[in-house]
């Protein structure tokens, strides 16, 4: 279940909603597709900041972009497959294939930015998965 404010953007754009079952099939069908993996609404308040910048950067982007937006319940399986470590994120394919993820709430010089770039790399396998700072091991002085 989306946030009320995300139901209405998706209902309002025509935005296709997947699953971990789904998007595959549905990144295929485009050249090139940007995932939004929104998160929990009620705890990240960025959450709905980046649902209402999906428009404006499908805009910008020319619909050259499919935006497909991930149903809640399939969001930790995938994002597993992409081993990106916030929500919310917008993981980029092309063909369904893997080019690279933005994680949170960015200024928009930022997005027009990065995104060329992501757009512009070869497909590879997302990097390995990386602790969000904070979350390492605890020092040596405080283990026993």
């Amino acid at each position: 279940m989306f946030s009320p404010l995300l139901q209405s953007i998706i209902d309002r754009e025509g935005f296709e909603a997947v699953n971990h079952e789904t998007l595959a099939t549905a990144a295929q069908t485009h050249e090139f597709a940007m995932v939004f993996f929104p998160g929990d609404a009620e705890r990240l308040a960025e959450s709905n900041d980046v649902a209402v910048v999906l428009p404006e950067l499908s805009k910008a982007l020319m619909g050259k972009v499919a935006t497909l937006v991930v149903e809640r319940d399939s969001e930790r399986e995938l994002q597993r497959r992409y081993l990106f470590n916030a929500f919310p994120a917008i993981v980029f394919l092309r063909r369904g294939d893997y080019l690279g993820v933005l994680q949170g709430i960015l200024d928009w010089a930022d997005y027009l930015d990065q995104i060329p770039d992501i757009l512009g790399r070869e497909p590879s396998d997302p990097p390995p998965f990386k602790f969000p700072d904070g979350c390492g091991v605890a020092p040596e002085s405080l283990r026993h």
